[in-house]
């Protein structure tokens, strides 16, 4: 499989690159914990903190930004207490960027991408609304709080929890719980157009601020790969990070340092792209027809 993909991407003249795995700053995703350790760099008398990277888009858009052209990278990603039967601390993950695409075009290669592997139909394309209305009855752009409150409960979150959450919360906890297991009889999706909240490092739509230009692709109802037209004004993008780190601090996690290199790098310049990153694991459990990540991992976390 990987042979594949890398000949996938040689036919179409994209480079493979790499980047590092430890870095002096990480995510600020609130949803998304890093494991990090210490190091002693050279001419340094002190050790100083260093994170296992999330993902390596960080990097690879600094790459963008210093005239890279296409890219992509097959490497190893962490993420702390992500652990069952979809889910590795350490896992493998594909990453690419096409500069001169939107997520609609990069859709298009994801899809040719996953369904020559998979050996699967035509992808159906719905907007997260139409997979909201489908799958659970509501319009996540019109229900107010405290009907996706009441939705989050009667999928089964208790009453206490729903009441801590906001507004995007409530729509991420039915989308797992509701959305996700209904897709599991379309086979494979695309969605696109979800709510500005969950815009992370996508562009918000100029043509309906409501929405974000993101999509993420899921099989059999799991999710495979999570795409953006990418956001490159340095401004807006240090204000979501600072937005997200008042959440993890009101959350009691840990507040990471601002990635100044990434944002030094938007500032110089990111070409309009889109981006784009897929699970290589689960890839390969779609692809054998298994139902835990153990089963395509020759050393789990347990085993490690």
């Amino acid at each position: 499989m990987l042979a594949r993909i890398r000949m996938f991407f040689a036919e179409r003249n994209v480079m493979e690159v790499e980047t590092p795995l430890l870095s002096a700053s990480t995510v600020t995703d609130p949803h998304l914990a890093s494991l990090s350790t210490r190091c002693r760099p050279p001419a340094r008398d002190s050790e100083q903190r260093v994170y296992l990277q999330t993902s390596p888009e960080f990097a690879m858009k600094r790459l963008l930004a210093a005239g890279s052209g296409p890219i992509f990278q097959i490497c190893k990603a962490f993420r702390d207490g992500e652990a069952g039967r979809w889910h590795n601390p350490e896992f493998t993950l594909l990453e690419w960027y096409r500069p001169g695409y939107d997520h609609l075009r990069l859709m298009d290669e994801v899809e040719e991408l996953v369904g020559g592997l998979l050996r699967r139909p035509t992808a159906r394309r719905m907007t997260y609304a139409e997979v909201f209305k489908t799958c659970v009855g509501a319009d996540p752009f019109a229900a107010g709080e405290r009907a996706l409150a009441r939705l989050a409960v009667d999928l089964g979150l208790s009453a206490e929890s729903a009441a801590k959450l906001d507004r995007a919360g409530c729509l991420d906890f039915v989308f797992s719980a509701g959305v996700q297991p209904a897709l599991r009889e379309l086979g494979c999706v695309l969605i696109r157009d979800f709510p500005a909240s969950q815009a992370a490092l996508a562009r918000v739509s100029p043509h309906d601020r409501r929405v974000a230009e993101r999509f993420e692709m899921l099989v059999d109802g799991i999710e495979l790969a999570n795409g953006y037209h990418e956001l490159s004004d340095a401004g807006e993008q240090r204000s979501r990070f600072l937005r997200d780190l008042a959440t993890r601090k009101r959350l009691g996690a840990t507040e990471p340092p601002l990635d100044e290199r990434l944002l030094a790098a938007l500032e110089h310049g990111l070409p309009k792209c889109a981006g784009v990153a897929v699970g290589v694991d689960r890839l390969l459990m779609l692809a054998a027809g298994v139902t835990d990540i153990r089963q395509v991992l020759a050393f789990p976390i347990d085993r490690a």
